[in-house]
């Protein structure tokens, strides 16, 4: 599903662009991620509740994550991102581990694996555009790849699942001066059926009207619970920044 979708999407908006008074922007982003807390329960009704952060040593990841933003006319943004992330987990749990019907016995060494991939598709709307203040609000389709798993020497268990998320969108940059600014954006969303923040903190420099570089803080914060599964995990990113803009 990711490849065909990916694919698809690029296409669409490389179309967009080449119809349109359009300014096409690539941003990355790389650095670390480092676990909050991760806390699981598969089943969700009768699994064994259990932390890959607290029960287990979560190691320190590096990430990335690929963007493509298209402005039309200086104030309708389409954007495609690619945000994959995984960690994992090591250790003992002094207790009977009950996960997607297997039994890890106690003091088992375990290894915990930790994937959640996202493709999102989003839409905003410059609301305001001022030399100081820039302030978008939109809207994001994204599709969530997630994987948890427990493995030992001789027993392994794993749970996936591949789901739809819309979520609202914004943007808020400050124009400190010509060269610095400070953006605050991000993902959020909460509902009955569980949670979604990705929010980005960072200080930017423009080092040419095309280039700018930022460094900053990220927060990936969310989860369900329901009968298939309890989950619900916090990320923290140190994130550096490059975005290089091109068009019309």
């Amino acid at each position: 599903m990711k490849i065909p979708f990916f694919k698809l999407s690029v296409i669409l908006l490389f179309f967009i662009v080449s119809v349109a008074n359009a300014q096409a922007l690539i941003d990355l982003e790389a650095g670390a991620v480092f676990t909050g807390y991760n806390d699981v329960r598969i089943p969700g009704d009768d699994g064994t509740r259990f932390s890959f952060s607290d029960d287990l040593e979560s190691e320190t990841s590096l990430f990335y994550r690929v963007r493509l933003n298209y402005t039309i006319k200086n104030r309708h943004t389409i954007s495609l991102l690619y945000a994959p992330l995984h960690t994992q987990s090591t250790g003992r749990i002094s207790k009977n581990i009950q996960f997607e019907n297997v039994l890890f016995p106690a003091n088992t060494e375990i290894t915990g694996d930790y994937k959640f991939n996202s493709y999102r598709l989003t839409y905003r709307y410059g609301i305001v555009k001022k030399e100081k203040i820039e302030f978008g609000l939109g809207l994001t389709a994204k599709i969530r790849e997630a994987l948890i798993a427990l493995s030992s020497e001789t027993l392994d268990a794993e749970k996936t699942n591949v789901g739809f998320v819309p979520i609202i969108n914004f943007s808020l940059l400050w124009n400190i001066n010509n060269q610095f600014g400070l953006l605050f954006e991000g993902d959020a969303l909460a509902a009955p059926q569980g949670r979604a923040e990705d929010v980005l903190l960072a200080l930017t420099y423009k080092i040419t009207d095309q280039l700018k570089i930022r460094g900053g803080y990220r927060m990936l914060e969310g989860g369900a619970d329901n009968d298939e599964v309890y989950t619900f995990s916090l990320f923290h990113y140190a994130v550096l920044g490059l975005s290089y803009s091109f068009g019309k």
